[in-house]
């Protein structure tokens, strides 16, 4: 792996360790806590989502380039 990607996997896991303690030692009633913890984790998972879903399709369109450069090509 990268150096790069190892920089941005640590930086990632750091913000979502301080922001999870920033909410738990914040002064808010448990219930207000709790809704934004599940909140916050149903943003990541669409975040998440969605980037995997940028990275298909981008995947998708680089191999329709490399088909096409094959096909010239032979």
């Amino acid at each position: 792996m990268k150096t790069t990607n190892k920089l941005l996997i640590a930086l990632g896991a750091g913000i979502v360790v301080g922001g999870v303690l920033g909410l738990l030692f914040a002064p808010k009633k448990g219930a207000d806590l709790r809704k934004d913890i599940a909140n916050g984790g149903k943003k990541l998972s669409s975040d998440i989502q969605e980037k995997i879903n940028r990275g298909k399709e981008k995947l998708n369109g680089l191999r329709k380039e490399a088909e096409e450069m094959a096909e010239e090509l032979s």
